[in-house]
């Protein structure tokens, strides 16, 4: 059988760019058992309580959900058991030193398949208060707006 290419997004954590501001952004492999990627395969995950976090010089992924397979037996994995996350030493001392801020955490982004590979964008981020969110809602509104009507004249629509 043909290797896999491309990339094919299995989960997406929206709801963290609303609540965090995103500083910098990495491509993580992860450490999974057997069912963990057929349950992966089957398009099966949730991102939405996940938080990574710096360890003994390790980064590892905590909280997300990745349910049982269903054709599983008794090897079947724990749902929501930590991940370590595969980066480059440095990368991981990068991460470490930013998220020794305070206010400062890593959030995952989205999980997928690329080249066959599971991945997870993990992100350092920052979080918002409501104002803020309120305000970056209104910047994408206006940049919308702004967009929309140089299209409309492009067009030589009035």
């Amino acid at each position: 059988m043909a290797r896999e290419t491309g990339k094919k997004v299995i989960a997406q954590n929206k709801k963290a760019r609303h609540d965090y501001s995103i500083e910098d952004v990495f491509e993580a492999g992860i450490v999974l058992t057997g069912t963990e990627v057929k349950s992966l395969r089957a398009g099966r995950a949730s991102l939405v309580d996940g938080f990574a976090q710096y360890e003994n010089g390790e980064l590892w992924l905590r909280q997300i959900h990745i349910p049982v397979y269903d054709l599983g037996t008794w090897t079947n994995h724990e749902p929501r058991r930590a991940r370590k996350l595969l980066l480059r030493s440095d990368e991981i001392k990068r991460i470490a030193n930013a998220v020794k801020d305070t206010g400062v955490t890593l959030v995952p982004l989205s999980l997928y398949f690329k080249d066959g590979y599971a991945k997870v964008e993990i992100a350092v981020a920052r979080g918002r208060k409501s104002y803020d969110k309120r305000q970056a809602i209104a910047e994408r509104d206006s940049k919308r707006e702004a967009q929309r009507l140089i299209g409309r004249r492009n067009k030589g629509v009035e």
